[in-house]
C-alpha cells in the first residue's frame, strides 16, 4: 500500500512538473534575440495604475533589454497622464535600459504628455498629436429637472464648495475659479514641455494653443524626434540598447478579468461613459475625434 502511494506521488509530482514546464516562455529565455518590452495605451487615459505596473514589470526584468511605450490616443486624464508620464521618465533617467516613445493614428494631449518622459519620440507622418492644453467640460441638465418637476437644494458651507454643479450656471466667480485651475494645469504641460524638448517658454506657449499637428508638422516644430513606425521604433529601442541583431517584442501579461468585466468593461471604461459624469475634470483630451 505505501509502495503504491510513493508510486502515485511521483506521477502527481512529474505531472506537476510538466505544467509548470507549459507555462514557462522558454523560447523567450534561450533567444539570443534582443527583447523590447511594449506596453500598448490605445484607448482614453483614465487610470495610471495598470500602465505604470506594466512599466515597472519590464523595468524590474533583466531578459528585457528596451522598452517601447505604443501610443494611440486621444488623451485622457490630468493626473493620470502626468503619473504616467513620471513613470517613463524615471524609467529614462534611472534605468540602462532605453525607452521610446511610438505613436500611431493619435497621441494627443495627455498622449503626448506622457510620450515626453521617453528617451526618443518617434510618430508617423500622420499622426495626430499636440493638442496641448487642458479642457474641462460638463452638462447643465437645471432647466430639464425644472421641466420633469424636481428640484435639486444644495447646502454648503462656502460659496465655491458646489462649483460645477450641474443643476445650475456658473456663477462669475466660479468661471474666473475654474479658469485659474485651467490656466494652472495648462502651465505645468508647457513647461514639462519646456524641459523635456529644449524649447524656450515663448516657443513652447505658442506651440501649446490646443492645435492639433500631424507628426510631419510636429517634427519641423520639435515637438518630436523621427518620423517612423512602430516597427522602426522597436528596431531603434533595439539599437539604443546596444544590440544590432532582430529584437523580439515581448508584451506584459494581460490581467485576469472576470466574465463581468469583461462583458461590461469596455462600456464603463469608454470616453462616451466618462462624458456622462456630472462633475467637472480637466482632462489633457482632445475635444474631438480624429480616425
Amino acid at each position: 500500500m505505501s509502495r503504491n502511494k510513493k508510486y502515485s506521488y511521483w506521477i502527481i509530482g512529474i505531472i506537476i512538473f510538466f505544467i509548470i514546464i507549459a507555462f514557462i516562455p522558454f523560447e523567450d529565455f534561450l533567444s539570443s534575440s534582443p527583447k523590447v518590452g511594449v506596453i500598448e495605451i490605445n484607448s482614453p487615459i483614465m487610470d495610471s495604475k495598470k500602465i505604470v505596473e506594466d512599466l515597472n514589470y519590464f523595468y524590474r526584468q533583466s531578459r528585457i533589454n528596451a522598452i517601447v511605450i505604443r501610443l494611440d490616443t486621444p488623451g485622457g486624464g490630468v493626473a493620470a497622464s502626468q503619473e504616467v508620464y513620471e513613470k517613463v521618465r524615471e524609467i529614462a533617467e534611472e534605468s540602462n535600459k532605453p525607452i521610446v516613445a511610438s505613436m500611431g493614428g493619435v497621441a494627443a494631449s495627455g498622449g503626448y504628455y506622457i510620450a515626453l518622459g521617453a528617451d526618443t519620440i518617434v510618430a508617423n507622418p500622420g499622426t495626430a498629436t499636440g493638442s496641448i492644453g487642458v479642457i474641462m467640460s460638463y452638462p447643465i441638465v437645471g432647466e430639464l429637472m425644472n421641466k420633469i418637476g424636481v428640484h435639486y437644494e444644495t447646502i454648503k458651507s462656502a460659496e465655491l464648495k458646489d462649483s460645477g454643479s450641474p443643476f445650475r450656471d456658473l456663477t462669475d466667480l466660479e468661471r474666473i475659479y475654474f479658469q485659474s485651475l485651467i490656466d494652472d494645469l495648462h502651465s505645468q504641460f508647457v513647461e514639462v514641455i519646456v524641459k523635456e524638448r529644449n524649447l524656450s517658454l515663448e516657443r513652447a506657449s505658442e506651440l501649446a494653443n490646443g492645435q492639433v499637428y500631424s507628426g510631419r508638422q510636429a517634427l519641423d516644430n520639435r515637438l518630436v524626434d523621427i518620423i517612423g513606425t512602430f516597427e522602426d521604433a522597436v528596431y531603434l529601442a533595439a539599437r539604443k540598447a546596444g544590440y544590432d541583431e532582430s529584437p523580439k517584442t515581448i508584451y506584459p501579461p494581460k490581467e485576469k478579468k472576470s466574465l463581468f468585466e469583461v462583458l461590461i468593461g469596455d462600456i464603463l471604461q469608454s470616453s462616451a461613459f466618462d462624458n456622462l459624469l456630472m462633475y467637472p475634470k480637466p482632462e489633457y483630451k482632445i475635444s474631438f475625434p480624429i480616425k
